[in-house]
């Protein structure tokens, strides 16, 4: 065949096609199997990663629903765990489609046209195997790791944003929680940090406060404060200030080294 060369528009780039008329098979393949075809050949180049098992029925070879069995058997042991031998089934609509390359060098060149086109599955007899190998897959992926973080000087002043501080820190998203009430409806929910800086203030003027005067305070929904509570006091079972909620120690300390050097500049 002469070397046939197709002009690009512009006179500046050319389509090498001598092996135009090559004949190319098209392969799918599962990404497991495809993964393992491109280390071993990074690994070790080799242009036999694997063989092709052509099987022909001789009692029914002019019989034309008899057509052959192709079987792929991946060569080496670098597919690791993953089954050496797969079914190919051969699609018989194909659309006529071609093979394209481009080099380094950015020079475009048609490899071949496409002959048949294959379909790769497990083998029957490694099709359990393989299912296993899914299923660990599909578990390792699903499975979130867990990293444990050391706090250094932990004073609990990592655990919540300082007073005054507000303005340098972004909080995170706050969790909606539906009213209990129907008179809740009407308040409006502040931003969590917000609501943190207000609440220090009103510790600030006051040790203890009971649920009922903090809502009256904030103007914000009996859930969402009870929530704030959990996080930053702690509640009197018993003794003088029975039924009332204060600052947690460590927030108190926090609370009072601010307002001190508050002071003093």
């Amino acid at each position: 065949m002469e070397e046939k060369k197709k002009q690009k528009e512009g006179g500046k780039e050319q389509v090498e096609t001598t092996r135009a008329d090559r004949a190319v098979w098209l392969l799918k393949c599962p990404p497991l199997v495809s993964c393992s075809l491109r280390s071993s050949n990074n690994d070790h180049p080799s242009p036999s990663l694997a063989k092709v098992i052509v099987s022909i029925d001789p009692l029914h070879s002019n019989d034309d629903s008899a057509s052959p069995q192709f079987t792929m058997e991946l060569a080496g042991a670098e597919s690791g765990n993953i089954p050496k031998r797969f079914s190919m089934e051969m699609s018989k609509d194909l659309i006529p489609m071609a093979v394209f390359s481009e080099s380094s060098q950015g020079k475009i060149s048609m490899e071949g046209k496409i002959l048949n086109k294959f379909d790769m599955k497990p083998h029957p007899e490694n099709l359990e195997s393989y299912r296993k190998l899914c299923r660990e897959r599909t578990q390792k992926y699903m499975t979130k790791t867990r990293k444990i973080q050391v706090i250094e000087n932990d004073n609990g002043a990592r655990m919540r944003p300082m007073p005054g501080m507000m303005g340098f820190i972004v909080s995170g998203p706050d969790k909606k929680k539906t009213p209990t009430k129907g008179s809740e409806m009407k308040r409006t929910r502040r931003d969590r940090g917000e609501m943190e800086e207000i609440m220090f203030k009103l510790f600030e003027r006051q040790p203890n406060w009971t649920l009922k005067q903090l809502i009256q305070e904030t103007d914000q929904p009996e859930q969402f404060v009870k929530d704030l509570l959990k996080d930053l006091c702690v509640y009197n079972n018993k003794g003088a200030n029975q039924g009332t909620y204060e600052l947690r120690p460590e927030y108190k300390k926090l609370s009072d080294e601010t307002s001190t050097s508050t002071k003093l500049s």
